[in-house]
């Protein structure tokens, strides 16, 4: 233990004197405050506290009582650089005058009824230099609202873990030629088409749900009628981190279109087909190489048709099962660029081993594709692949169904106000011509929405198809171009309208017609 004497107390008090009046002369310079001190606490080029950038009270207590109150600490925002945004969201302040005290810097922050709390002028002090002012108060911090892509999309509302959005259209118009025939007559129509979505909100897998049917009734041409059902239910189980499990049931309704050559002659209306299947499938990601294999089965069947004159033509001999298999591999080549190559398998098997004409028509196809899809800086996204089909016979009268096919689905955003939607698709069909093992079918067509304000919608609409009979010269090309209008009144009440018309031009003589469709409807959505 080290014991001091009188005198070494004192000489110890003294050499404490003489360190703080040090101090305080390099803080201060020769000539007043100096810019900068021994030790730099701040940031860029913003001048650090000073030695007096802690008052004490006592020394303002003794100042009387409309003395200014104390600061204590360091205000937000003070130290920060010249360029960006502080704490408070406000810019942060140029870089300060010489011999200014962080004191008088911290005072600039506040906005004016908070610096005459202080008890001193809102103005800056006699010989200090002027700043710009700055018109940007501080503010509280607070969360950014995230922008809605679309403020008149339907909000939902909750049903247990899913979140349903119910919709249903409602309208009419007039149709030139609902048969499809050449010299057909018009009619007016009304229409009715309900719809609902529900998907989960879970937080892990995911189950969604998406129903659509419409029916279309026509005045004064009720063979023509349309029932429509399309419903899916779709689910992801996700097993690992990179491994995942999608299902898929499915089941449709429809007819085929009205004209088509494979509808026998003086129908009394329209025969539906329905569709039953389901599809597997397994995905799993290899770093930047993912695998998907997937299985699907589906049941096609079709009702007899019912003539004007009330007989029935059997349509067993249409009713098919499929069975198909496919495989797609696919690279991360960049960010939203991802290749592939896929190949898919499908055989066919009817319910009656020949047709009404004697043919066998059972069958097996064999796909492949390449393709890519993309997204580059969500201005362009979609997927693109080309490929080559063919589908052999049993019978062997029946030529094979080969040819080249595209399929793609492409959206560009051309604008904020401007959307060119792109599709092609190419499928095999069946037929019950004689002589005709199928129809390759190709369709192609764009889409143009341009919003003139975000509640007023115009579309503009042009498509081409293509159908090819193999095993018959026949070869049909169809062309749609459609105009239209939306008029979003708030989230749940839309009115929509639209024009179009519609050509076939055939090889086939008597086979040609043209339609012109004006609708006007409203949309009630929740």
């Amino acid at each position: 233990m080290i014991r001091l004497g009188p005198l070494g107390l004192f000489g110890l008090i003294g050499a404490s004197a003489l360190v703080a009046a040090a101090a305080d002369g390099f803080g201060q310079g020769l000539d007043g405050p100096a810019p900068y001190g021994l030790l730099r606490s701040g940031f860029d080029d913003l001048a650090p506290p000073d030695a007096r950038r802690f008052e004490r009270p006592q020394r303002l207590a003794r100042a009387g009582r409309g003395a200014r109150r104390p600061l204590y600490g360091v205000p937000p925002g003070f130290g920060a650089g010249k360029t960006g945004f502080v704490s408070t969201k406000a810019r942060a302040q140029e870089a300060p005058p010489p011999g200014a005290r962080p004191r008088d810097l911290a005072e600039t922050l506040l906005p004016p009824e908070a610096r005459a709390a202080t008890g001193r002028p809102a103005g800056p002090r006699p010989g200090a230099a002027v700043e710009p002012a700055r018109a940007e108060p501080l503010q509280p911090l607070r969360r950014e609202r995230p922008i809605e892509e679309d403020s008149f999309a339907p909000t939902g509302f909750p049903v247990g873990g899913f979140v349903a959005r119910p919709a249903v259209e409602i309208g009419g118009g007039y149709d030139s030629n609902p048969a499809r025939t050449a010299g057909g007559r018009g009619s007016w129509f009304s229409t009715v088409a309900p719809e609902l979505q529900m998907r989960s909100n879970w937080s892990r897998h995911e189950l969604s749900a998406n129903l659509r049917g419409s029916y279309v009734a026509y005045e004064s041409a009720p063979a023509a009628n349309r029932p429509t059902f399309d419903g899916r239910v779709n689910g992801r189980i996700d097993l690992t981190g990179r491994t995942r499990a999608d299902l898929e049931a499915r089941y449709l309704v429809a007819t085929n279109n009205p004209g088509s050559p494979d509808l026998p002659a003086g129908l009394a209306r329209l025969p539906l087909y329905t569709t039953v299947g389901a599809t597997a499938g397994l995905s799993h990601g290899f770093n930047r190489l993912e695998v998907v294999v997937r299985g699907s089965v589906d049941r096609i069947g079709y009702e007899h048709a019912v003539l004007s004159d009330g007989s029935t033509v059997d349509n067993r001999d249409r009713d098919y099962d499929q069975y198909g298999a496919l495989a797609r591999a696919s690279y991360e080549l960049a960010p939203g660029v991802k290749p592939f190559a896929e190949a898919s398998f499908d055989t066919r098997v009817h319910a009656l081993r020949v047709d009404r004409f004697g043919q066998r028509r059972d069958s097996d196809g064999l796909t492949g594709r390449l393709g890519t899809t993309f997204e580059v800086s969500r201005k362009l996204t979609g997927e693109i692949s080309v490929g080559y089909l063919t589908r052999t016979y049993k019978d062997p009268a029946l030529p094979d169904l080969t040819g080249l096919i595209a399929d793609g689905s492409l959206v560009w955003s051309a604008t904020g106000l401007t959307t060119v939607k792109l599709t092609a698709a190419s499928t095999a069909d069946e037929s019950t011509l004689a002589g005709v093992s199928g129809v390759l079918r190709r369709d192609g067509g764009v889409q143009v929405d341009h919003a003139f304000r975000r509640w007023l919608i115009g579309t503009a609409r042009l498509g081409y198809g293509v159908d090819l009979y193999r095993g018959s010269p026949r070869e049909d090309r169809r062309y749609l171009a459609a105009l239209g209008l939306t008029y979003k009144m708030t989230r749940s009440v839309q009115v929509k309208g639209e024009v179009r018309r519609e050509w076939l031009r055939s090889n086939v003589a008597g086979s040609d017609y043209e339609a012109s469709i004006a609708t006007l409807g409203v949309r009630l959505q929740r």
